[in-house]
């Protein structure tokens, strides 16, 4: 049986992927800082909890542990991100954005995904079928936000889409470094979430789709690639 981690996995699309990839046979870890919260889920589901906190080298390290002692992992999802809003929900402008600001958003989307990658690469280079989902963002692409005519190119802020770009370029890197694994970032699409404001257009049902699809490759799937429900996105 395959058995999934997935990071920030107590609500939003964490939780949904997880609802799918039991229902498809997996066993799923639902990771979550939350103890009572990422129970609860898990208990929902028919999933296991452990508690993750990306943001935390002891967290993720005794994750580790836990996740070693109860059989290894064969698929990462990283789930877990953060965008930082302004009061009414409004998106921050370039000229407001602070280092520190950028900090805090880099902190969990883009350090979080290295430090649990690093953590697990020991327990999924053990696996007969390693698979790494990171789940990035259609505001990651440089093409869509520098291009005029893309919806995208409206987005003003700078933290979140900078660490997408990034979780990208992490990708593509750990693509190459471990041809073995199946590790690939995903679009989501704009879906309705606590991390929008659930201003997203599509379900969380819809988002889910193409972080299970990913998380479900085998052996002979894509790598190294940046994708959604309708195929490869321009970097």
């Amino acid at each position: 049986m395959t058995t999934t981690l997935i990071t920030g996995a107590n609500k939003g699309l964490g939780l949904e992927a997880a609802r799918q990839l039991v229902a498809a046979g997996h066993t799923v870890y639902i990771g979550a800082r939350n103890a009572e919260r990422g129970r609860h889920a898990a208990a929902r589901l028919g999933a296991r909890f452990v508690q993750l906190d990306v943001t935390d080298d002891a967290s993720v390290q005794a994750a580790v542990k836990t996740i070693e002692a109860e059989g290894g992992l064969d698929v990462l999802v990283n789930n877990a991100g953060i965008e930082v809003r302004g009061e009414n929900n409004a998106i921050p402008a370039a000229a407001d954005t602070t280092a520190d600001e950028m900090r805090t958003v880099f902190e969990t989307n883009v350090f979080g995904v290295v430090r649990v990658t690093h953590a697990f690469l020991p327990l999924l280079r053990r696996s007969a079928a390693p698979v790494v989902v990171n789940v990035s963002s259609g505001l990651a692409s440089l093409s869509r936000l520098s291009d005029p005519d893309s919806p995208a190119h409206f987005y003003p802020a700078l933290a979140y889409p900078a660490s997408k770009t990034t979780v990208n370029m992490i990708t593509v890197q750990y693509a190459k470094a471990f041809p073995e694994m199946r590790i690939n970032a995903v679009e989501p699409g704009f879906t309705a979430t606590d991390l929008n404001g659930r201003t997203g257009t599509q379900s969380v049902e819809q988002g889910a789709e193409i972080i299970v699809r990913m998380a479900r490759l085998g052996p002979d799937g894509p790598t190294g690639r940046y994708v959604d429900v309708d195929g490869s996105l321009p970097w």
